[in-house]
């Protein structure tokens, strides 16, 4: 991929983000929204960017995300119809890092291949609000951040009526870190910017979060 493609595909999404910020009837149509992601993507692996878990930091709310349709080609799957998610439904994705302070530690020998944290994924739907918390592992070499939710806080009307580990999340929790990426979640990041982040799922549909400030 040339300079020139590359270039324009980062503007493009740049500009895209703008008008979907702002809720503009400028934004891109969902078809070429999925456009513009997939040339992004293809734009990453040329440049071969790589990221860290310092830029992933922060509150991101998801914006747009397509689904998956099985197919009889090699792939397995195809890229389903992408949809923008309605204003009503509130969607926000946390990432922080861990600190020395954290009770996780890395293997020695692994340390450098990846960087610990931890994730929240929180829905809120008019006066019900619940969360998802759990560990990451973000591997530098290729952009994948693996999670794991093992806890669940739900909220009614701001009372809080459970919070605590769900399907063996203290277990789960505590193996995390020495377990394969391959038999974990994970988001294949393959745009991080200031104002908004795009990944491929595990699964193969794709997403884009807007930076919550």
């Amino acid at each position: 991929m040339t300079n020139s493609s590359s270039l324009w595909a980062i503007e493009s999404i740049e500009n895209a983000v703008t008008a979907i910020a702002a809720n503009s009837t400028r934004k891109p149509s969902p078809d070429e929204l999925v456009s513009l992601l997939l040339e992004l993507e293809k734009t990453a692996k040329s440049r071969k960017e790589t990221y860290t878990l310092e830029q992933l930091s922060g509150d991101w709310r998801l914006c747009f995300i397509t689904g998956t349709k099985k197919t009889r080609q090699r792939a397995g799957v195809a890229l389903g119809a992408g949809r923008y998610l309605p204003k009503w439904v509130k969607i926000q994705l946390s990432y922080t890092p861990t600190t020395p302070e954290d009770d996780r530690t890395s293997d020695p020998s692994s340390a450098s291949s990846f960087e610990m944290g931890w994730v929240q994924n929180q829905v809120k739907l008019g006066s019900l609000q619940f969360s998802l918390t759990g560990p990451t592992k973000f591997l530098k070499k290729n952009n994948i951040l693996a999670f794991d939710f093992t806890r669940m806080t739900i909220q009614l009307f701001g009372a809080r009526i459970y919070d605590g580990y769900i399907r063996g999340g203290s277990d789960r929790e505590g193996d995390f870190d020495r377990q394969s990426v391959g038999k974990q979640a994970f988001f294949n990041y393959f745009w991080i910017g200031e104002r908004a982040i795009a990944a491929r799922g595990r699964g193969g549909g794709l997403a884009l979060w807007l930076a919550n400030n």
